[in-house]
């Protein structure tokens, strides 16, 4: 006769009950050095795909409790993807509108991912200038200006942004490591992931170093050299979601270490050896972290521990990473 155990899962009133708690996975084969671990935080394993999905619950559930975002309100926002899944995720869960605006660079898988969550969009040209009423910045903030009873996440300068790391992504990874980590690896757009967790580890161990991989076209690596901004700086390089044309107020430079530039083919190539060698379907800027973390791992000499996000799922990509014939015409394969 068969015995009947007790289930351990557990049944959730919503999926956003699902959001972090998400694993922390050991490179296994692409990893030269051998006496560095590189352990990857695997973000695409939250609901709606990325890791975005912290940062826009817990501003949106800061919003209610202070009572700036009301019962029927318009979520309006500038996304490059991710940020936008996640406020559209949300927004179907608790029954606001969502408006978002992009880039043209953004993946169509992306745009239409957004649609089937019942939101809005609003396209605009990645060659826009920062100061360009046509910036997908720009468009948000004057859509949010006109629409009643609208709320912007405003994720490029809002505090809470880093804040949300700080209290759940960083905890879970001084955790799930139980404290042994050496290094900390994280491009960024907004920045606050590699703030929010770089300012809890380093509060934990001093010594841990803190590391952001940028794209080439973009500001941070000049201006985290010279404090100054490029002049000819855009976001016309192909990977989505890290880089900018602009200083966001979330990314705390004093917690960063050392920037390290990287092309779109150094990610796509990586992000392409990971879903084939390791099993990690995943976007181009989990390709640029890790890529960075190897890059770092090769020139270690003693035994260390690299930590690094995986911000996103390969699904995303389909058209365009994971396309030989669009790597093949962007000169990348």
């Amino acid at each position: 006769m068969a015995t009947q155990t007790k289930s351990n899962v557990k049944i959730i009133n919503s999926i956003l009950k699902s959001i972090g708690n998400t694993p922390l996975v050991k490179l296994e084969k692409i990893v030269p050095n051998k006496h560095v671990t590189v352990l990857v935080k695997c973000e695409f394993a939250n609901p709606s795909g990325s890791v975005k999905d912290r940062i826009v619950d817990y501003i949106i559930t800061d919003a209610e409790r202070s009572g700036c975002l009301k019962p029927g309100a318009t979520i309006v926002e500038n996304t490059s993807g991710n940020t936008g899944a996640a406020i559209a995720m949300l927004a179907a869960v608790k029954g606001y509108r969502a408006i978002l605006t992009m880039p043209d660079k953004v993946s169509q898988e992306k745009q239409n991912t957004l649609r089937a969550f019942g939101a809005e969009i609003v396209v605009t040209p990645t060659t826009a200038a920062p100061d360009s009423p046509e910036h997908y910045v720009n468009v948000a903030k004057r859509i949010g200006a006109e629409t009643p009873n609208s709320f912007r996440i405003d994720q490029y300068d809002n505090p809470k942004n880093p804040e949300a790391h700080y209290l759940s992504t960083a905890p879970e990874i001084w955790q799930q490591t139980q404290g042994k980590i050496d290094i900390f690896i994280a491009s960024g757009s907004t920045g606050g992931t590699i703030s929010g967790v770089g300012r809890f580890l380093k509060e934990k161990n001093p010594a841990i170093k803190v590391i952001m991989p940028d794209p080439l076209g973009s500001i941070y690596y000049e201006y985290f050299k010279h404090e100054k901004i490029p002049t000819a700086a855009n976001c016309n390089y192909l990977v989505e979601g890290v880089g900018e044309d602009h200083i966001a107020k979330a990314l705390d430079f004093s917690v960063l270490d050392e920037v390290i530039p990287f092309t779109d083919k150094n990610a796509f190539l990586m992000a392409r050896r990971l879903v084939r060698e390791e099993g990690l379907f995943v976007g181009g800027s989990s390709g640029a972290n890790v890529w960075a973390a190897l890059l770092v791992a090769a020139k270690l000499t003693e035994p260390a521990t690299i930590v690094t996000i995986l911000p996103d799922s390969g699904s995303k990509y389909l058209s365009k990473i994971y396309n030989d014939d669009w790597m093949l015409t962007k000169q990348l394969l």
